[in-house]
């Protein structure tokens, strides 16, 4: 088993499954976007499943997938079946800007992901666009309710403090209580 610092189980892995994203949110990446790396640089499939097998045997219980954004990995539903099947696995996850999520919530719901975290720093429509500086809310909102249809619980939403206005962060707020996220 492993523990940190504080003598403390470790039993949670996060995994990136690319580096690439489908905004370009001003706090996380320049404009231009970043150097990409090569497609051979970045682990397939079969090591990531490779690698969770070999962290249940060190006493991961949980993972959560995330990137960049890991819906734009292709394949994406065929590793969290894959991972899902792995029976030391209690909880598996995924951190998501939520974009693509109305497309694949089902697929990755019945593939046997548990819950969801989606980055949204704002409801503002404008805002919303100016901070990721092309998404589209409204792709968000499907995802939110794609992933509420589907049955991942619970959903999460994380957000950035980027100075927005009280109002504003209120209205997110709102929004998350409204909806129990």
């Amino acid at each position: 088993f492993m523990f940190d610092r504080f003598n403390r189980e470790i039993t949670y892995l996060r995994i990136s499954v690319t580096d690439r994203c489908n905004l370009r949110c001003t706090y996380c990446m320049p404009e231009e976007g970043i150097p990409l790396l090569a497609h051979d640089s970045i682990l397939r499939f079969e090591e990531i499943v490779d690698f969770i097998k070999y962290a249940v045997t060190r006493g991961i219980k949980k993972v959560r997938l995330t990137g960049g954004e890991p819906l734009v990995r292709k394949g994406i539903v065929g590793l969290v079946k894959e991972i899902s099947s792995i029976e030391e696995i209690e909880d598996l996850s995924m951190t998501t800007n939520g974009i693509l999520l109305y497309k694949v919530g089902h697929a990755l719901k019945k593939a046997g992901l548990n819950r969801v975290n989606i980055s949204m720093d704002t409801v503002d429509t404008g805002n919303y666009c100016k901070i990721t500086r092309k998404g589209n809310i409204e792709d968000v909102l499907r995802g939110i309710e794609a992933a509420r249809e589907a049955g991942l619980s619970p959903i999460k939403i994380n957000c950035v403090l980027l100075g927005q206005p009280d109002g504003e962060i209120q209205a997110l707020k709102t929004f998350c209580e409204k909806r129990g996220l």
